[in-house]
């Protein structure tokens, strides 16, 4: 799924012209940008149990909260899109996001019900900034500091309506398997409507965007949970190791190949 078609057609200036000559700080959107997606999804659903187990809740939070800040800032300190330390910055986001919805739920007993309509706000918040300002959404457009910003709030905020969404999903009911074909299923529909032509491209990406957040935690959940709880015993320590060296393996891959880095465009 593209974004690239749907940017603005307008005369470049001067300014434009500049910001076109930049470099794009985010990846293209090629299979293997969804494959490692979901992977960090997943990843950072075990790795914050796992840490929570490990440390306890606060101490965790706290560990994520410097990773987290960590690895953006080096993020915004390069100048172009370099694989390992976007990567990076997603993994640590899935985590932190993670952590983030969770403390909501368990340590202030805000309901699944009350925290996912919550993040839904927040995004919508971020995505009419993000568009009141720069006038596109577009990740292909990610070349000044201000659009970087509203980037990564935007993809904080997808992680923790992921995470919301998907454990109000598994609190009603469905278990893992499931919720892993509902989320699979519904993350589909804006494929297919976008290869139909019924869903622009920008809106299409987020829409999966946001759904590879519950369907990558459905799936490490159920390989992490016990069988008596539906799922494969392997526990979150395992999984999270087993992801994560999916995780450098493609991350590596992309690294030597550039497969995910953009052609030359206009903003």
């Amino acid at each position: 799924m593209s974004t690239e078609h749907v940017l603005g057609h307008r005369p470049p200036s001067p300014v434009r012209a500049r910001i076109a000559e930049s470099a794009n700080k985010v990846p293209e959107v090629t299979v293997y940008f969804w494959i490692v997606k979901v992977l960090t999804t997943g990843m950072g659903e075990t790795a914050s149990d796992f840490l929570a187990h490990l440390l306890g809740p606060i101490p965790a939070v706290a560990l994520g909260g410097l990773a987290f800040a960590a690895s953006l800032v080096l993020q915004f300190a390069v100048r172009r899109y370099v694989a390992w330390i976007y990567w990076t910055a997603i993994v640590m986001v899935s985590v932190f996001g993670t952590m983030t919805a969770d403390v909501l739920h368990v340590a202030l007993g805000v309901p699944y019900t009350l925290s996912t309509p919550l993040f839904v706000v927040a995004l919508g918040a971020v995505f009419a900034l993000w568009y009141a300002s720069e006038r596109t959404l577009s990740i292909h457009a990610v070349r000044t500091r201000r659009r970087e910003t509203f980037y990564w709030a935007a993809v904080l905020a997808t992680f923790a309506l992921g995470t919301a969404a998907g454990d109000l999903t598994g609190s009603c009911g469905l278990g893992y398997l499931g919720s892993i074909a509902l989320f699979a299923v519904a993350i589909s529909v804006p494929a297919v409507a976008h290869r139909t032509g019924l869903l622009g491209a920008v809106t299409a990406f987020w829409a999966a965007y946001v759904l590879t957040r519950p369907l990558g935690a459905s799936i490490a959940d159920w390989m992490a949970a016990s069988r008596v709880h539906g799922g494969l015993g392997w526990g979150a320590g395992p999984v999270t190791l087993y992801w994560t060296v999916a995780i450098l393996g493609f991350v590596g891959y992309l690294t030597v190949s550039r497969r995910d880095t953009e052609t030359p465009q206009a903003v």
